[in-house]
């Protein structure tokens, strides 16, 4: 099985990290991620011509960072197709992998890869209403009823590699937000519980896909953040 380690080149802060994903990942290889702020304007522009094309409305401009990830995850499907891979882990180079638990879940995961395309390896507690599909000792293979944030690691199939860049020739959302809409893509997500995956964001030099907002910037984008959080909500309900 092969892994895509998704590495933005002019992170060098992230190098021993990368390294150690390398090491802690079968048949791992590099993949230069876009850098979304090194493209220009009309690029960026033909992936993202604007906001709001698909329900519900993302209420935010994309940064040139969060575009760059999409086309990263993008690059790593295409990827699958070209080589015709049945399935491949594709891990960001933020992350800490802890060798023993990840095994366990990775495991598990690999069983049930082709009844879940999508399942991620998550680096935070997955909140609210879950179903059980599996289990394997401590390890749990869950549904989330709403599909979390983050695209930290993730197993994903051809097929489900296939549908994805179906519906994502454009963009209007980060990639962890598009993944939400299951009813859009076509696409369930599963999570393997624990992951034996953490974050590592701040070791590494920080985000590279937006800026930190002041406090009266936060505050300017919670009413529609929340709105925004109420509709996925539903949505996922249905």
């Amino acid at each position: 099985m092969k892994t895509f380690v998704i590495h933005l080149e002019r992170a060098t802060a992230r190098k021993a990290q990368v390294d150690h994903i390398v090491a802690h990942t079968p048949d791992a290889e590099i993949l230069p991620a876009s850098d979304g702020a090194a493209m220009s304007g009309a690029a960026r522009a033909a992936i993202y011509p604007g906001p709001a094309q698909f329900w519900p409305a993302y209420p935010f401009e994309l940064s040139p960072g969060e575009i760059g990830c999409f086309e990263s995850h993008k690059t790593a499907w295409q990827q699958m197709v070209e080589d015709d891979l049945p399935r491949a882990l594709i891990v960001e180079d933020d992350v800490h992998i802890d060798a023993a638990a990840f095994d366990a879940a990775l495991t598990l995961a690999k069983r049930h890869s082709d009844d879940w395309g999508y399942i991620q390896f998550q680096v935070r507690d997955i909140k609210g209403p879950c179903e059980e599909l599996a289990r394997d000792g401590n390890v749990a293979l869950v549904r989330p009823e709403i599909i979390p944030l983050r695209t930290s690691a993730q197993l994903v199939s051809l097929t489900a590699a296939k549908a994805l860049l179906a519906v994502s020739g454009q963009i209007d959302r980060p990639v962890d937000a598009f993944l939400q809409m299951r009813w859009h893509t076509g696409v369930d997500v599963a999570c393997v519980v624990p992951s034996g995956v953490s974050d590592r964001t701040a070791e590494t030099g920080g985000s590279t896909l937006s800026q930190k907002r002041g406090i009266w910037q936060e505050l300017k984008v919670s009413v529609p953040r929340l709105l925004y959080r109420r509709r996925i909500k539903a949505l996922s309900r249905r």
